[in-house]
């Protein structure tokens, strides 16, 4: 007989010298454990709570300089290090860059976010970035981007050139994170994403399911980023999209009810955060999507491509937002 009670699962700790609640890796992974009506309904109230439950946030993603990166992420099919299908590119031209913003735009996106598979940017990239984000501001659209790591004052140059998101996974929990990445540590991540927050700039960071990560695991980086400080205001949560060449190609799928547990947990632990429902959705039906949004999900990447891999097309997202009476924000 279950035991755990709705009320005491999902309640975080106070540390003295915080003044916001601390959540523990045992009471999210409490929150797993729940009953799964018990613990969508509660996931359900919370976004109510924080969000109107029928507006979804839509972005676009693009990659902005594709493939070669020196980087030995298992999940990757962009490392240099692996034999995967991905081909080198170089960085896109900013007008490229625009045409594709604008068309994202059209099609209903309010975000643009942009890739760029490398270590960490270079000042010479740095310069053309920067363009592309004052571009694409000029559209009326937010902008996020995805670089790597930062150094020196480069968080303070994309804050100058408008940008309003920066997207740096943790990827999975401290403790497992050797098991994905070896080429840096998650400590790195965390390094970065404070030169963002010092900067200004909105941070989206969240990770990937699927990898062969416990459940307690899931649980420790959910926790993780529920206690930075703030939290990030967008946490994408992906399923891994198994690539063959990379080293996580034959990793079993994640049972669909303990990603949608994992969802419902990021919402209770970051109540106003928007959680995306991220990579990997292209093969959710529209039935597992519609409970992931009752969960608290309400961002998605909305375009025909994540990065390299294909995703639930447009047509597709707006369809099964006329059957669920959902509206795009």
């Amino acid at each position: 007989m279950n035991t755990i009670s709705p009320a005491s699962a999902f309640a975080p700790t106070a540390a003295s010298t915080q003044a916001t609640p601390r959540w523990t890796v045992s009471a999210v992974e409490a929150l797993y454990q729940l009953p799964l009506m018990d613990l969508l309904f509660r996931a359900q109230q919370v976004h109510r709570e924080n969000f109107d439950p029928n507006e979804v946030q839509r972005s676009a993603l693009i990659s902005i300089k594709t493939g070669g990166c020196s980087e030995d992420c298992s999940y990757c099919s962009q490392s240099a290090r692996y034999k995967t299908d991905t081909e080198r590119e170089a960085l896109m031209e900013v007008e490229d860059v625009l045409v594709a913003a604008r068309e994202a735009k059209a099609k209903g996106a309010t975000r643009f976010c942009m890739g760029a598979a490398w270590r960490g940017p270079k000042e010479k990239q740095m310069e053309v970035v920067t363009q592309m984000i004052r571009e694409v501001k000029s559209l009326g659209m937010e902008t996020c981007v995805t670089l790597g790591m930062l150094k020196d004052d480069q968080a303070q140059e994309l804050k100058a050139a408008g940008l309003d998101y920066y997207n740096h996974n943790l990827d999975t929990a401290a403790e497992f994170y050797e098991q994905v990445i070896t080429t840096h540590k998650q400590s790195d991540r965390l390094d970065t994403i404070t030169q963002v927050r010092a900067a200004g700039i909105k941070v989206c960071s969240g990770g990937i399911l699927g990898m062969g990560e416990s459940r307690r695991n899931r649980a420790a980086m959910i926790a993780q980023l529920a206690n930075l400080n703030p939290p990030p205001e967008s946490v994408p949560i992906n399923n891994l999209i198994a690539i063959p060449g990379t080293p996580l190609a034959e990793s079993e799928k994640i049972d669909n009810f303990e990603f949608l547990r994992s969802i419902a947990a990021a919402r209770i632990a970051m109540p106003k955060s928007f959680v995306r429902l991220s990579a990997g959705r292209e093969a959710m039906s529209d039935e597992m999507q519609a409970l992931c949004f009752f969960a608290g999900a309400n961002s998605i990447f909305s375009c025909d491509k994540l990065l390299t891999m294909s995703n639930s097309g447009v047509n597709r997202d707006l369809a099964l937002f006329d059957k669920l009476g959902l509206r795009s924000v």
